[in-house]
Formats: C-alpha cells, structure tokens, sequence
C-alpha cells in the first residue's frame, strides 16, 4: 500500500493512505474526509472513466462489455498506471472539490519497491504536486497506531495491508529493520477461492471469496467458532451450473495457514536480524499489527504464539496509515525534521 501526504503550504495539508484495496484521505482541521475502494470503471471503447470507488467496485463482476473495472495497484504496487493516475486525480478532486496543484506531496511506500516501482508511483502522484517526497510506508502506521516513532525506543509494527505485509523495526524516526511481504489480504482471499475450487470443485469470484474472509477469516483454532458456517455460491465445474455450499471456519482456517505461516515467518526473519537492544524493547513492550488483515479472528493470538512475544491490534487497525498521515500533516514542521524521508 502507498501512503500520501500533500503539503499546501499556508493552506491545509493532505495525506492519504492509497491502498491496494482501499484508498483514505485526511484533510488537516477537517479529519478524515474519503474511505472508498480502490477501484475505477472506464468504458474500453473510448476510453472514458465512468466511476470510481464505491461505484466502481459495485459493478464488479457485473459490467456489460465494454465497461471494464480495474484496481489499479496489486500486491501493493501500481499495476495500471494510467488508471491509477486518474483514481488519485479523481479521489483528490472529489475530497477538495479543486484541480489545483499542490505545493508538496509525500509518498509513503512499501518496503520492498524497487526503484523502478518508485519511479512509477512519483510520475503516477507528479502531476497533482509540485514536489514528492517518498517514505518508508510503515512509519506511517506506527504513527497513527500510536507508537514512540521519534523516540530512542524499539517498535516493532506489522501492517497486514491488502496487497502487502510491511513489517519494520523502528526507532528515532526512521526503519532499522524492515521487510516487505507480498502476501496479505488480497492473498488470503485468493487461497480461500483455490481451496474452494480444490475441495468443493467450485468456482467463485473475488468478491465471494473476499466475503467468506470477512465472516470466516481466522488464524486460531477456537472450538466454538470452528463449526460456524457461511452458505456461498459459485459454479460447479463438473456441471457449469450455479450451486450453494456451507463452508465452515475450521476449513477456512485451512485454506489461509500457508500465507499465515508466510507472515510470522517474515516477522521472525526481522526478529533475528534486530540489534539487541532493540530486541529487548520489542520483547517488553510487544508486537503491534495494523491493517485491514489484522481483523482476521485470533491472528494476534497466532502470531503471539509462533514468536513467543505478546502481540496486539492497534485500536483502529484500518485507519492507523491515515491517521498517522493526518498527524503528520498537522504538524508538518514538526515531523518533517524527525523523520526519515527517503
């Protein structure tokens, strides 16, 4: 997921955590002002961007040729840099209700982008500022989960986002150890579908299978809700016909213990990689996991128990990016001389 700030000097500043499945804008005196998917509907044929967001993602699935709808970033990077271009100037303009330039704008991204990817995500922002800056994207979600980013302290904060994990290390405003994982929400919901067509032989599309994460998602064995049930449809693929099966949530469990062995092993590579002394801070003061993966049922318990070290949700896992963009941008000044921009 990417993470912006857009400063207008002497006006109010911007950020916004632009999301591979969600995309937050906070406006500095006003608060958080846009949440809407990170989706966009454009007509194949000329070329014309129909809708955006909510609207977008309502047609998925469901769009007559030619409207096609695109999610312009995958794993947490842009995958579509035109649409993205034009899902950023839309969500901007709808927030502000103005196409002026900005002054200057900071882009927070994963850690594991390749300088190509950054140079993508720059042009993509370029046009709406007349600077960027970029920054390690955990930052952000430490700050709005309420950790001592600035402080001589060792934090760890793991932000199971839609296309990526970010796990980082943190201490005096800036990553001493970070990784990026391309394994996350996106990724849960998938293996949820592959599950579905390998056990119960049928097909079903993201939105289904992002349901099923929703109202199943769960990284602990728990004896009472291991037996809950969610009724889903999908096609057949012996017969091509539609068809209602009960999946339960210890199977759920099943289809995500792959990717969720994939997370705690990042988060112990990063352990291991540590100085001692931050070390030590992480295991008194714990592990905290932000982002919208974070909601699934016991996986701080999970993680808690595969390092062995206590493990938290922050108190808004879904917002912790924009919130920690907001305080950034109302106190601009102020961050922008403890921080590490990169």
């Amino acid at each position: 997921m990417f993470t912006v700030l857009l400063s207008f000097w002497g006006k109010r500043n911007v950020g916004i955590d632009l999301g591979t499945a969600n995309t937050l804008l906070y406006v500095s005196g006003r608060g958080l002002v846009l949440q809407e998917p990170s989706y966009i509907a454009v007509n194949s044929k000329t070329g014309q961007y129909i809708a955006v967001g909510d609207a977008a993602k309502a047609m998925m699935g469901k769009a007559p040729f030619p409207i096609k709808v695109i999610r312009p970033l995958r794993d947490g990077v842009i995958a579509d840099f035109d649409s993205a271009n034009k899902m950023i100037n839309m969500f901007i303009h709808r927030a502000l209700n103005s196409n002026n330039k900005v002054k200057n704008l900071v882009v927070g991204v994963p850690s594991g982008v390749t300088d190509v990817e950054k140079r993508a995500v720059h042009e993509a922002v370029s046009g709406r500022a007349e600077h960027v800056f970029l920054i390690d994207e955990p930052l952000a979600a430490a700050i709005g989960a309420g950790l001592p980013v600035t402080e001589p302290i060792g934090s760890m904060i793991v932000d199971i986002g839609g296309g990526t994990t970010e796990i980082a290390i943190i201490s005096l405003g800036g990553a001493a150890i970070k990784n990026s994982l391309r394994i996350a929400g996106d990724e849960f919901s998938y293996s949820i579908a592959r599950y579905v067509r390998k056990n119960f032989n049928i097909i079903i599309g993201e939105k289904t299978a992002e349901i099923i994460k929703i109202k199943l998602g769960n990284a602990k064995a728990d004896s009472e809700f291991d037996d809950h049930s969610y009724p889903f449809r999908g096609i057949h693929i012996l017969s091509g016909l539609p068809m209602t099966v009960d999946i339960k949530a210890a199977q759920v469990r099943d289809a995500m213990s792959d990717s969720l062995r994939a997370i705690a092993k990042a988060i112990k590579e990063c352990l291991e990689l540590s100085p001692p002394e931050l070390a030590s801070d992480i295991v008194e003061d714990g592990v905290m996991i932000t982002g919208g993966g974070s909601l699934v049922r016991g996986i701080n318990v999970y993680i808690s128990d595969e390092l062995g070290i206590l493990t938290c949700v922050a108190e808004d896992p879904l917002l912790s990016v924009v919130n920690g963009t907001g305080q950034i941008v109302e106190q601009i000044n102020n961050y922008s001389a403890k921080l590490s921009f990169m």
